[in-house]
């Protein structure tokens, strides 16, 4: 009895930071745009590497400091590979906040990792749903796509990534020969 008393009083010390209502995230349109410009006018990869680099914080740039709080300790959690601890983080993160794009794409990245590519899909189409425009959902849509087998469609999802940041090192996908570039032709001599 005591063990389950102490077990409600833990888990009662987080409620309050959860029972407020999450911020709507700040619109970074503008900041975006900027740095998806900057991207685009890269004559190199190294030369790109700061907007990536900007993209990036801008979208783990959480609603309020609890959210950032939950998604850096996700984060971490799934850099070490406890994925069962990332995914019951972006679990909470996302129903703390479920406008906030970032949780979806994070969340789907340990179903990714785990092979789960039907769930990572249904989160990747989450993310942009909210946030069209967001890249690393982009490019990870694209990837999931690719592992489940729809070619054509993860094609077209890399190439609307790519016309927001053409150095991400996904392009290398759709070079000819690549999984989702051109095919040579089929010889008609040849049983494939």
């Amino acid at each position: 009895m005591r063990t389950l008393v102490a077990a409600v009083f833990v888990v009662c010390l987080g409620l309050p930071v959860w029972a407020a209502d999450c911020p709507a995230p700040a619109d970074h349109s503008d900041e975006l745009t900027a740095l998806f410009e900057q991207a685009r006018a890269a004559p190199t990869e190294m030369a790109a590497r700061a907007a990536t680099d900007g993209l990036w914080k801008v979208y783990l740039r959480a609603p309020d400091a609890e959210a950032q709080a939950v998604l850096d300790r996700g984060m971490a959690r799934r850099g070490s590979y406890d994925y069962l601890g990332a995914k019951t983080d972006f679990d909470r993160l996302i129903a703390y906040c479920p406008d906030y794009a970032e949780g979806w794409n994070q969340r789907a990245f340990v179903y990714y990792l785990q092979g789960d590519f039907v769930r990572a899909l249904a989160d990747l189409d989450e993310a942009l749903a909210r946030t069209p425009d967001h890249v690393p959902a982009q490019s990870g849509r694209a990837l999931t796509l690719m592992q489940l087998g729809q070619r054509e469609d993860a094609r077209a999802q890399l190439l609307e990534a790519l016309a927001n940041n053409p150095w991400l090192s996904e392009r290398a996908l759709i070079a000819p020969g690549a999984p989702l570039g051109p095919q040579p032709p089929a010889d008609p001599g040849k049983d494939i």
